[in-house]
């Protein structure tokens, strides 16, 4: 288990499932002691109906989350160099993240999350998927950084 950074960024393909998730599970469980953001390579999603519902069930509001690319976050004044560690939880965000690091001295850990996008027929099934992407975020934070301090 290792201290909790300054600032974290979460990162993975599209901002809209996997690293909003971790964003809001990270400032549920550890408070506003550290700077939480997420991005994704791309942004061409919104958030999705699915990630919403299963972070409300833990009582993580994600509703109102917008969904950003690492283009617009610098855009936006969040500037990569700025964060202690990033996470990428997608090996196209791992690579993005790695490309565009390169030249600080940042670490990057990556940490293998399910993509629960287009699994299950119905809306049970989906939401079980979704369940496990959430639970496999919350086992990482917490083999990380411990149990919730809030």
């Amino acid at each position: 288990m290792t201290p909790l950074p300054q600032s974290v960024l979460f990162c993975c393909d599209h901002n809209s499932v996997r690293s909003p998730m971790a964003e809001g599970i990270m400032k549920k469980f550890y408070g506003t002691g550290t700077y939480v953001q997420s991005a994704g390579v791309r942004n061409d999603f919104e958030i999705d109906g699915f990630c919403i519902s299963v972070c409300h069930e833990i009582g993580v509001e994600l509703s109102r989350h917008r969904t950003r690319s690492f283009d617009e976050m610098q855009e936006w004044g969040d500037d990569l160099s700025s964060f202690d560690l990033v996470v990428a939880l997608s090996p196209a965000s791992q690579r993005k993240a790695l490309e565009l690091t390169r030249i600080f001295h940042l670490d990057v850990d990556y940490w293998p999350i399910m993509d629960p996008t287009g699994l299950g027929e119905n809306r049970e099934a989906k939401l079980f998927h979704y369940r496990q992407t959430r639970d496999q975020i919350i086992g990482h934070l917490k083999e990380r950084w411990g149990e919730p301090t809030e």
